[in-house]
């Protein structure tokens, strides 16, 4: 699979523009733009909590909808109200921009490099196929801060698959090189867990992020994360100790706030049971036992995921999970699963030639999600999801987040980054017999040099990876280690 067509720049900037073109088209006039609803919630709510009002009693006029988020998020918004309701808006757009162009680097730059296609070209035409699909859309013209939530939470991944943040966090020795980008910034792993800990603060379904850590024993990460996590919500009780209050002790217990469980758009476990035992409340013990059931399958997985080395596909599975498991989970908080998307891609594109079958059966099934996802489908059922179609149809994303966490593949040593092949090193064979024999370097009447010789264990240079591509291939041309086998140490417990 090659992104070669057009062959010439300009046929390609014809190509994205005229996508991009059809692309906004689309997005203007597609039926279902949500003219900015979440936006104005968040708007009016801190508006008016700043002219003295309670920020949990607000209601969009004519709704009975309100703010639901921690008051940490209030605080973050409360910039807004002194740009007005215009310059909201345009913030709003192009932090979603930034979000969406920095979820599509961390989750698709490795793919790009090791294919060899045109960066600007490739990640042109991603972020048009990004922008079609409906949870993203949904983001953007409900105004909501998925997106930003993702990107926050996948820059961590990326911090854990680049610097001493995963040797650090599972025993290793973040000096030792052994997880060294490029460049050689060991130390960027250290500040792994800030993304995941602010996200945390300002919803709470990214808090799982934080089990991930400590179920794949990432403990500094994880103690960093729930530092600032906890440290922010502390910001906020005493900045805004009335709010806090309600809101830890009222309004989060409060699920009619958010909406109906039974309405369509609650693609989660709960949203199924709910549609089920409409008119009546789903039953809550059969939810806490599908809750279980998945928290089990997903501690596998990700332990599985981590053991492979493919951290990205580990964050997958638990945004996965965190759609399942949420009480609600809207169609515009799908974002979790472009992720998961991107692996399942990656893991097809990976194949090679001796297994055409595979290769094909994980791009179709690719392709067919990514329909899926684009398609709305699910609204077909809005005014009722009655009869086996109902239940199948109405469900369409829950069963799709439900095979990625059963199986998605993974990608083995995904996370190890490593760097493209080194050039060749001479050898005596590589110049010629006569100067092997002669101990020259090879040129006419040269004096012998002493060939490069690598430095550093076998060990160590199998785990080095670029900071610049995450979860990159780790089948690239190595140097051989100088150290003889049986003077090599035991691998630890770390090295897995």
């Amino acid at each position: 699979m090659t992104l070669t067509w057009p062959s010439s720049t300009r046929g390609r900037l014809f190509l994205v523009v005229g996508l991009a073109a059809a692309t906004a088209l689309f997005l203007a006039t597609v039926p279902l733009h949500r003219h900015w609803f979440d936006l104005r919630v968040y708007y009016g709510a801190v508006d008016s909590w700043q002219q003295g009002g309670r920020i949990y009693d607000y209601l969009v006029p004519g709704t009975h909808y309100g703010f639901t988020y921690p008051p940490f998020a209030a605080i973050c918004m409360l910039p807004m109200t002194l740009i007005g309701w215009p310059g909201a808006l345009a913030i709003s757009l192009l932090l979603n921009v930034s979000a969406a162009a920095a979820v599509l680097y961390c989750s698709a730059a490795a793919i790009v490099r090791r294919q060899g296609w045109s960066r600007w070209y490739t990640f042109a035409v991603a972020g048009c196929l990004f922008t079609l699909l409906e949870p993203v859309r949904d983001t953007f013209s409900f105004g909501q801060v998925n997106l930003l939530l993702l990107a926050l939470v996948l820059a961590d991944a990326w911090l854990l698959s680049t610097g001493g943040g995963r040797a650090a966090g599972r025993g290793g020795s973040a000096g030792d090189g052994r997880f060294a980008g490029r460049g050689g910034s060991v130390g960027l792993g250290r500040f792994a867990g800030l993304g995941i800990g602010l996200a945390a603060a300002i919803k709470l379904t990214p808090a799982i992020f934080i089990g991930y850590l400590l179920v794949t024993r990432r403990w500094r990460a994880a103690a960093t994360a729930s530092g600032v996590a906890i440290s922010a919500t502390l910001l906020a009780l005493w900045l805004a100790p009335g709010a806090s209050r309600v809101y830890w002790t009222e309004a989060m217990w409060d699920t009619d706030r958010v909406g109906r469980l039974a309405y369509v758009s609650n693609q989660s476990w709960q949203g199924v049971l709910a549609r089920l035992a409409e008119p009546d409340d789903p039953s809550r013990t059969v939810w806490a036992l599908g809750v279980l059931v998945l928290l089990c399958v997903w501690v596998w997985r990700v332990r599985r995921a981590v053991a492979a080395g493919d951290e990205l596909a580990g964050f997958a599975l638990t945004g996965l999970t965190a759609c399942l498991i949420s009480p609600v989970t809207w169609v515009h908080h799908l974002v979790w699963v472009f992720p998961a998307l991107a692996v399942l891609t990656d893991a097809g594109l990976r194949v090679g030639k001796e297994d055409p079958r595979r290769r094909k059966l994980l791009l179709r099934w690719a392709g067919t999600i990514y329909v899926l996802l684009c398609s709305s489908v699910v609204w077909l059922w809005s005014w009722g999801a009655g009869g086996i179609d109902g239940f199948l149809g109405s469900n369409t994303y829950v069963w799709i987040c439900l095979g990625l966490l059963l199986a998605l593949p993974l990608r083995e040593g995904a996370t190890s980054n490593a760097p493209e092949a080194a050039p060749d090193v001479p050898t005596a064979t590589s110049v010629g017999p006569e100067a092997a024999s002669s101990g020259t370097s090879g040129r006419p009447g040269g004096p012998a040099r002493p060939l490069p010789q690598p430095t550093g264990s076998a060990t160590m240079g199998a785990c080095a990876h670029a900071t610049e591509y995450p979860w990159e291939s780790r089948h690239s041309a190595r140097p051989a280690s100088p150290t003889p086998p049986a003077s090599r140490s035991a691998p630890s417990a770390s090295d897995g």
